[in-house]
């Protein structure tokens, strides 16, 4: 059994390659606004969207994001932040002070920041419109932080890029479901499921060329696990905590 809607989410693939087209502004907010629908932890709705189409600034965010070229390219750049800043102000206008210091705190407006991307993403692409999530803004969130103005408890967690496919996507092979899916309790056999998800990711040639650190294996050696141990086993962004708390939340 199929909907449209599962048939949308199994044909995603990232985009990164651009029309120079605008989108309009009236599809921008209907597609934030489908983000909005999106749950949230107790209707608090802590996250907010800075949408920029100036080039300077998109290419400043290519700089910062380690130079991918389609975010200059693609005619809009969303900046999805969690946001307690608005809350803070909700607080002060009821006569209370806002409690933001806490680990949970940040968690909640990052969860519902992603949440509310994925509904927004999805909306996007059944408009016929194509998207990357870009989480390399975080490479200098600071930077990102000073680009948009972005005040004290507002934290940017992730960038998408948006606009009008050149050609379809690849949709990339994932994880065998039995990999992901645990009924009743987890389990740890899924050396079978792992391996024959590395084949199938060999098999797509995405690899080739993109070897982490060092060209020691033959191509067809070199699938998803190898690439991925070499990624995990090295610190990533170690700065974000500090500038998480700079940003005002504390992390307690």
């Amino acid at each position: 059994m199929t909907t449209p809607t599962i048939e949308l989410i199994n044909h995603h693939g990232s985009v990164r390659n651009y029309k120079p087209d605008p989108v309009p502004e009236s599809w921008i907010k209907q597609i934030v606004s489908a983000g909005q629908r999106a749950s949230t932890s107790s209707n608090l709705q802590t996250y907010s969207v800075v949408v920029t189409t100036d080039l300077d600034k998109r290419q400043k965010l290519q700089e910062i994001s380690g130079g991918q070229e389609h975010i200059s390219q693609a005619p809009v750049f969303l900046t999805w932040c969690a946001d307690f800043s608005r809350l803070k102000r909700v607080c002060e206008n009821q006569g209370y002070d806002l409690e933001a210091g806490y680990v949970e705190n940040f968690m909640v407006g990052t969860v519902d920041a992603a949440i509310a991307m994925q509904n927004a993403a999805l909306a996007a692409e059944s408009l016929g419109l194509g998207f990357c999530f870009i989480g390399s803004i975080r490479n200098a969130p600071d930077e990102v932080i000073d680009l948009f103005q972005l005040p004290k408890l507002v934290f940017p967690v992730a960038g998408m890029t948006l606009g009008w496919p050149i050609d379809s996507p690849t949709i990339r092979p994932r994880l065998p479901i039995g990999a992901v899916l645990h009924w009743e309790s987890y389990q740890q056999e899924d050396k079978h499921f792992l391996e024959e998800y590395d084949q199938a990711m060999i098999d797509t040639g995405i690899y080739l060329g993109r070897q982490v650190e060092k060209n020691d294996q033959e191509p067809k050696l070199y699938g998803w696990m190898e690439h991925s141990a070499r990624r995990s086993r090295k610190p990533s962004r170690p700065h974000l905590r500090e500038s998480i708390i700079k940003s005002g939340f504390l992390l307690r």
